[in-house]
C-alpha cells in the first residue's frame, strides 16, 4: 500500500511539472541476432556470429570452434534475438548477387538459387557457392533456407563407394568435401555418357590416390623441397614467403604460379594464403579439380579432355607428371596409377577403355 501511495504521489509531481513520465521496461530487448557459426568458417578479430540464443564476437583468427569456446576466443554479447519471443518471420529483402560488386564483410545477398549467403571477407562479387571462404549460408527472417543439395548433379561416385575406395582416408578429405567442390566446373564427372562420366571419376579419384596414399597425405612429405616451389620470376612473386608453395591437397597443388592461377579461378586468395588448401577441404578438392579440367601440365591436353575425348586414362598420367613417369621415365608409378583406376572402374561398374598407359 505504501508503494502504491509513493508511485501515484511520483505521477502526480511529474504531470503537475510538466514532465512525461517514463515506466522503465523491467527487461531491455535483446539485440537482433548476428549470422549464425558455421564449423567451416573462418572467422577473424571483429567477427559477430548467433549461437544458442547469444551473439559472440571474434577476439582473433578462429575456425572450428563453437562459441563459447574453450580458448577464450570469443567474446560473450549477451542474448539475442529479443529473449523468449522468435525472430520476426517476414520475408527478406536482400540484394540479389551480383557478380563483380564490391561486398564488405557482413554484406548479405540473394543468389541465384533463391538461398541467401553473408561475406565472411570483402570480394570484389565473388561466386558465393564457388568461393565458400569468402561467403556463408544465411537464415534470413528466422526461417531456414532450403537447403541445397547435397550432391549436386548427381555425382557418379556414391559416399558408400568412395569410402570403398578409400577406407584408410585422412578424415581432412571429406566426401561432402568433394561434393561441394563440384560446382567450381559444372563439365567434371558430367560430360558424355554415363560410363564415360564414371570413367573420368574413376580416373581422377585413381590419379588422387596415388598422389596422397589414398588420401592419407594432406601436404608434401619431403619438407626439404618447400623452397624449390618459388619462382621468383613471376610478376607477383611469392608473398607467402619462399617455402610456402610447397604440394597440398588431392593433386599436391605446388608452385607460385599455380597458386596463383588457381586463385585467380576460383576466386580465392591462394597465392597470399596457400594453407587454405589445407585447412579447407572443398578448397582442397576444388583446386584438384581446377588442374584436372584446366590445366595441360607436361601434356598436350587437359586430364578431362583426355577421358571425355578418348585419348585414355594414359594421357591423364602424362598431364599430370609427363616425362618424369611416361615414356618409360617411371613404368612402376605408371602401373600403381592404372591398377587403382582398373579397381575403381569395377567398383563403378564401367570398363577401362583403351590407352591405359602412357
Amino acid at each position: 500500500m505504501t508503494r502504491l501511495r509513493t508511485l501515484i504521489a511520483l505521477a502526480a509531481l511529474t504531470l503537475a511539472s510538466g514532465l512525461v513520465a517514463v515506466i522503465p521496461s523491467t527487461a531491455a530487448s535483446a539485440a537482433a541476432c548476428s549470422a549464425s557459426w558455421q564449423a567451416s568458417a573462418v572467422y577473424t578479430g571483429g567477427a559477430q556470429v548467433s549461437h544458442n540464443g547469444r551473439n559472440y564476437q571474434a577476439k582473433w583468427w578462429t575456425q572450428n570452434e563453437a562459441p563459447p569456446g574453450t580458448t577464450g576466443v570469443w567474446q560473450d554479447l549477451g542474448a539475442c534475438g529479443g529473449g523468449t519471443t522468435p525472430p520476426p518471420t517476414g520475408s527478406c529483402n536482400h540484394p540479389n548477387w551480383v557478380a563483380g560488386t564490391w561486398y564488405a564483410t557482413g554484406s548479405i545477398v540473394r543468389y541465384t538459387n533463391g538461398l541467401y549467403y553473408v561475406a565472411e571477407h570483402d570480394n570484389p562479387g565473388y561466386d558465393p557457392v564457388i568461393s565458400t571462404w569468402y561467403w556463408e549460408p544465411y537464415t534470413c527472417g528466422g526461417t531456414p533456407p532450403t537447403n541445397p543439395p547435397t550432391n549436386p548433379g548427381s555425382f557418379v561416385v556414391s559416399e558408400a563407394q568412395f569410402n570403398q575406395m578409400f577406407p584408410s582416408r585422412n578424415s581432412f578429405y571429406t566426401y561432402s568435401g568433394l561434393v561441394a567442390a563440384l560446382n567450381a566446373y559444372s563439365a567434371f564427372t558430367r560430360t558424355g555418357s554415363a560410363t564415360v562420366q564414371r570413367q573420368e571419376a574413376a580416373a581422377f579419384l585413381a590419379n588422387v590416390h596415388h598422389e596422397t596414399g589414398g588420401l592419407v597425405h594432406i601436404v608434401e612429405q619431403n619438407t626439404a623441397n618447400y623452397p624449390h616451389y618459388c619462382d621468383p620470376g613471376q610478376p607477383y612473386g611469392c608473398p607467402a614467403g619462399q617455402a610456402a608453395y610447397y604440394g597440398r591437397g588431392p593433386i599436391q597443388l605446388s608452385w607460385n604460379f599455380n597458386y596463383n592461377a588457381a586463385g585467380n579461378a576460383l576466386g580465392l586468395p591462394l597465392l597470399t594464403n596457400p594453407w587454405l588448401v589445407q585447412t579447407d577441404a572443398a578448397v582442397a578438392w576444388k583446386t584438384a579439380i581446377w588442374y584436372w579440367m584446366t590445366q595441360n601440365g607436361p601434356g598436350t591436353m587437359t586430364a578431362h579432355n583426355a577421358m571425355v575425348n578418348g585419348a585414355g586414362f594414359g594421357e591423364t598420367i602424362r598431364s599430370i607428371n609427363g616425362s618424369i613417369e611416361c615414356n618409360g621415365g617411371n613404368p612402376g608409378q605408371v602401373q600403381s596409377r592404372v591398377t587403382r583406376y582398373q579397381q575403381f572402374v569395377g567398383i563403378l561398374g564401367v570398363p577401362a577403355g583403351a590407352n591405359l598407359y602412357c
